[in-house]
C-alpha cells in the first residue's frame, strides 16, 4: 500500500469531496503553491492512488430505499455446478437494473445491494426477479432503514 503524507491526504479529501476543484481553488484552500499541488495530484495519479474522477448523481436519481440481499445457493447434487451456478446467479443479479452491488462471499452466498424508489417497489423487485431464481436455500433481506456511513456508495453505485 503506498504511504501518503497530510498533504497527499488533504488532497484527496478535498477532491472526494468536490473533483471539480481546480489547482488554484485547492492551493488556495490547503496554502501551498500550485506548483505543489499540481506536482502531488500528478504523482497521486502515477502512482495508482487517484484512478479518475467521478461525479456522485443528485438526490433525485438515487434510490430512496436500499437492501442488502443474502441468497445461499442450494447445493447442486453435482457439487463441482456449485461454483458455476453461483457464478451464474452472479451475473443474472448484475444484468438487474436494481441491483446496485453483487459480491460473493463463501462457496454458496451471494450478497447484493439493491434499491427502488419507496419501500414497496423495493419488496415487489425483490420478491418478482430475487426470490424467484431457480435452486436457492434462502433469500435474507435486510431493508436499509439508516446509514451511519457510507451512504455515498449508493449514490456511486447508481447507473443511469
Amino acid at each position: 500500500m503506498t504511504q501518503l503524507d497530510d498533504l497527499d491526504r488533504a488532497i484527496i479529501r478535498l477532491l472526494k469531496r468536490n473533483a471539480r476543484l481546480t489547482i488554484s481553488e485547492l492551493s488556495e484552500q490547503l496554502n501551498k503553491p500550485e506548483s505543489t499541488i499540481h506536482f502531488r495530484i500528478k504523482k497521486l495519479i502515477e502512482k495508482g492512488v487517484i484512478d479518475r474522477y467521478t461525479i456522485l448523481l443528485g438526490e433525485e436519481m438515487i434510490p430512496k430505499k436500499t437492501a442488502i440481499v443474502v441468497i445461499q445457493a442450494e447445493t447442486p447434487i453435482i457439487e463441482d455446478f456449485l461454483e458455476r451456478y453461483v457464478n451464474h446467479l452472479m451475473r443474472t443479479l448484475s444484468m438487474m437494473p436494481n441491483v446496485l452491488m453483487v459480491a460473493k462471499s463463501g462457496k454458496d452466498t451471494v450478497i447484493a445491494i439493491v434499491g427502488g424508489e419507496n419501500e414497496e417497489k423495493l419488496d415487489e423487485f425483490i420478491n418478482e426477479n430475487i426470490k424467484t431464481l431457480p435452486t436457492l436455500k434462502n433469500v435474507y433481506v435486510y431493508p436499509i432503514d439508516k446509514f451511519g456511513k457510507g451512504k455515498e456508495l449508493v449514490n456511486f453505485l447508481t447507473e443511469v
